[in-house]
């Protein structure tokens, strides 16, 4: 008996879901297979508690085969979809090409970092979209405050003590707040640091930090921030980046060996390279997730220009949340394309949003009601732990432990800098360096 064939590419916040809920939906005679890069669905939001230490990286993977049941899980890489045929072409781990071809199509390829042409930025910064990255991270910051304990100079000590995250959005904000928490408990344990001031730089163009959030919020969390130590630059950013640092474009030069870069996310350029129409990057879509044209083929999440119905002639933001929402609402539409109910338009009001500043500091507007402090700590964690598809208990015991016990300071060196470019999933940049030929960071 034949089966219909969905394929679903990618196992982010839409990709996962949707494969989750066509398990429950479609029949017998179909068979989802879902195609992603590793054998995990990445808990996006709480990346940044793992580059401090506070997460294990196993919390935020999501196990793909375990949690989605009656899925077939293929391991790989796509690069190629050939819309006439019908036909996925990817790449497996070991480099081997192969196909699938399908007979319904969901694209949730999702984002990849935005990166600005500004010299020596992909030479010498790191972004943050993935476990790899945030391992680095925190064993470099982690190096760095150990190597600033034996230097001989004081330029070298203040420069391996200072760190400049660019971009002031939710990403570089949380990395900013829990990467100050980091290195204080760091600084504790080394003698020689004790009267060494640790610089943490949080750069952004826009006029305030958080600009999604209210005003209040956004002024809030910048408090918290500064009364931290973090020092908030606002209407600046890198014009250029050096081995030894950062020329700001108000022409300080801030001598560093840690640039984070978290200056937005643009859709993967696969969406860009399959002849389909796209806005600004993104799969054009009509109001049930489908790709006009091709009723066959379906797309979602970051990937994905979906008209948002709660705001006439707008686009839904690129946001967990929509994404999340966009994965289940896909999956009831290509069920139902198959003949398994009713397709129904994707249409969200956004919920609130939270942004966690480590400790016990948040920023929350759950249902457009502003919180701070302690109480939107409780809203934030108590949403990501119902958010998250597993590994809730893990999660919310390692949370205590790190309330409780002192946070441990090892690192591995199991990711060094060649390994995890900025410009890794980046293809369409016009210059790249040899990975054996970028500066491998201590």
């Amino acid at each position: 008996m034949y089966r219909s064939r969905i394929v679903i590419v990618g196992a982010g916040f839409a990709g996962f879901h949707a494969a989750r809920t066509l398990a429950r939906k479609a029949g017998a005679e179909t068979e989802i297979v879902l195609v992603n890069p590793t054998d995990y669905s990445l808990y996006l939001p709480l990346l940044p508690e793992v580059s401090a230490g506070v997460l294990d990286p196993r919390r935020i993977a999501v196990p793909l085969t375990a949690s989605l049941r009656g899925v077939r899980v293929v391991l790989g890489t796509v690069d190629h979809v050939d819309v006439p045929a019908g036909r996925v072409r990817y790449r497996d781990p070991e480099d081997v090409h192969r196909e699938l071809d399908y007979d319904r199509l969901v694209l949730a390829v999702g984002g990849v970092n935005k990166i600005l042409p500004i010299p020596g930025v992909v030479e010498h910064s790191h972004g943050f979209r993935g476990i790899p990255e945030a391992v680095y991270l925190r064993d470099h910051v982690t190096r760095q405050i150990e190597l600033a304990a034996e230097a001989e100079s004081a330029a070298e000590r203040a420069a391996r003590c200072t760190f400049v995250v660019v971009g002031a959005g939710y990403t570089g904000t949380e990395v900013a707040a829990t990467g100050q928490l980091l290195t204080r408990s760091l600084t504790r344990r080394h003698p020689r640091l004790r009267d060494q001031p640790v610089r943490w730089l949080l750069l952004d163009l826009a006029p305030r930090v958080l600009p999604e959030l209210s005003a209040r919020l956004s002024a809030s969390a910048e408090r918290v921030l500064r009364r931290r130590g973090v020092e908030v630059r606002t209407g600046a950013s890198v014009q250029e980046a050096t081995r030894d640092g950062v020329l700001l474009t108000d022409g300080e030069f801030v001598p560093t060996r840690t640039i984070v870069w978290g200056a937005g996310v643009r859709p993967d350029p696969l969406a860009s390279a399959l002849g389909l129409e796209t806005v600004r990057g993104r799969i054009l879509v009509d109001e049930n997730l489908a790709v006009p044209g091709h009723p066959e083929i379906f797309a979602c999440g970051d990937a994905a220009a979906v008209p948002d119905l709660t705001r006439d002639g707008e686009l839904c933001a690129m946001t967990a949340q929509h994404a999340e929402r966009q994965g289940r609402a896909v999956a009831r539409n290509v069920a139902a394309s198959l003949g398994y109910g009713k397709p129904r338009p994707y249409k969200h009001h956004d919920l609130g949003l939270v942004v966690d500043l480590g400790g016990m500091q948040a920023a929350a507007q759950p249902l457009g009601v502003p919180l701070t402090g302690f109480p939107a700590k409780v809203v934030t964690r108590g949403y990501h732990l119902m958010a998250m598809p597993a590994n809730r208990i893990r999660t919310a015991v390692d949370w205590f432990l790190d309330a409780v016990l002192r946070r441990q300071s090892v690192q591995f060196g199991l990711v060094r800098s060649p390994a995890v470019p900025l410009d890794s999933a980046d293809p369409e940049l016009p210059a790249r360096i040899p990975a054996a030929d970028r500066p491998a960071s201590p």
